[in-house]
């Protein structure tokens, strides 16, 4: 067996599961041709994500698949392998401060230097770079939390607070590249630290990596419900003040319940939850990065087009798009966020059957963003549903994309 070809030893045990191409096709969202091609070894299997979707579907060890150990790949558009995966989990299984609480922790990293290290990280992020994100997460994660062991006093609080965002950093990315369980492992940390770092704010913002999290695993109703639990206890008024930064927060969590709600097939709920986001960002005055956010009129109306394509409303979602979001305000936000929002209105027209401009939609966010594009499984989706649905050969700059994300019919 360990001489055989990776797609011989795809179609051996699709044999033994009793599997015909056809079923197994379906199972993997593709076609029984692609399924074909890999068998026969026209096609390669050089993907990490499929491989283990692979596996999992024939309920066998990916390394009956692989025969080695994977190669580490250079590629910044090449956003993972399992090298970096099982890297960034041994980040996030180390327990710095339960350790120093025994032994004395060496010199941490100095929180000038981490505060850099965390900014940067940020904007690695919002300007839709997750390959190289994902190479520096594990270093990034292992400093912030020795900076957090080790600082004490005074410093403590600061330290826990830059944690915190190092964990919602590797959730968010991670959630984007389809490593569920671990965002959600790395956002519930994220919690339990902003809690150590006293500070509302933080835990409110780090309470929607988790339902982001959780709505990626399919629990929909638990996060509708956590979103709008913490966003009531944060919502302006009484004793809680008005600042950008919390009007910031509570918004997102109201976008963010709306599209947890938006995935229970709920349309009520997710414009009640838009709308009150929306008034939340009329008080701000405009579009923000509070708390990394990204929060105003512009991404309420971004997230309206979302929640549409959700509720499979592409009309609406597109309507949206051309309607309600201003070209010069779009085109200030960061490129995650407009990549993103590209991806959603190219659901949205592959769902009215407009795929020539889903197509042009994916190709503007690969200019914007590539990552956004090649790297994420929806957008892989999206990708296959437009070449199979296009007539004749698609566009010589969409095929050349596809090449580039690894996509076939």
């Amino acid at each position: 067996m360990d001489e055989l070809p990776i797609g011989r030893r795809v179609a051996y045990w699709r044999g033994r599961r009793k599997m015909s191409q056809q079923v197994f096709a379906d199972r993997l969202g593709k076609s029984k041709s692609w399924v074909d091609k890999v068998e026969r070894g026209v096609r390669r299997l050089d993907k990490f994500s499929v491989l283990y979707e692979i596996a999992d579907i024939l309920q066998i060890d990916v390394q009956l698949l692989l025969g080695k150990d994977p190669e580490r790949r250079t590629d910044a558009l090449n956003c993972i392998d399992q090298v970096e995966i099982q890297e960034i989990r041994a980040a996030l299984e180390r327990y710095d401060s339960m350790s120093a609480y025994f032994d004395a922790a060496p010199l941490p990293p100095p929180l000038a230097d981490m505060r850099k290290a965390v900014n940067h990280a940020w904007l690695t992020y919002q300007y839709g770079r997750y390959g190289i994100l994902i190479r520096a997460l594990p270093k990034l994660l292992r400093d912030a939390q020795a900076a957090d062991a080790g600082h004490g006093g005074d410093q403590s609080r600061e330290a826990a607070h830059l944690l915190g965002q190092v964990y919602q950093i590797a959730s968010s990315v991670l959630r984007k590249l389809g490593e569920c369980d671990l965002a959600w492992l790395a956002a519930d940390r994220s919690m339990a630290v902003a809690q150590r770092a006293d500070d509302p704010l933080l835990a409110g913002i780090a309470t929607t990596r988790v339902c982001n999290a959780m709505v990626a695993m399919g629990r929909f109703r638990p996060a509708l419900e956590l979103n709008v639990n913490i966003a009531n206890r944060l919502a302006p008024g009484g004793l809680n003040d008005a600042s950008p930064e919390r009007l910031s927060v509570y918004g997102m969590l109201l976008l963010q319940g709306a599209m947890a709600a938006a995935r229970l097939g709920d349309p009520s709920t997710v414009d009640d939850l838009i709308n009150g986001a929306g008034e939340v960002a009329v008080l701000l005055g405009g579009d923000h990065n509070h708390y990394w956010t990204s929060f105003g009129p512009t991404n309420v109306e971004l997230h309206r087009a979302a929640a549409a394509v959700e509720l499979g409303d592409g009309g609406r979602a597109v309507e949206v798009h051309r309607r309600r979001i201003a070209e010069p305000s779009f085109n200030a936000l960061l490129p995650e966020r407009r990549a993103h929002h590209l991806l959603d209105i190219a659901r949205g027209m592959a769902q009215i059957g407009d795929v020539a401009t889903a197509g042009e939609m994916l190709l503007r966010g690969d200019r914007l963003a590539p990552s956004e594009i090649r790297c994420r499984p929806i957008a892989h989706e999206v990708m296959s549903d437009v070449l199979r649905r296009t007539r004749g050969a698609p566009p010589a700059p969409i095929a050349e994309l596809a090449e580039h994300m690894g996509v076939g019919v």
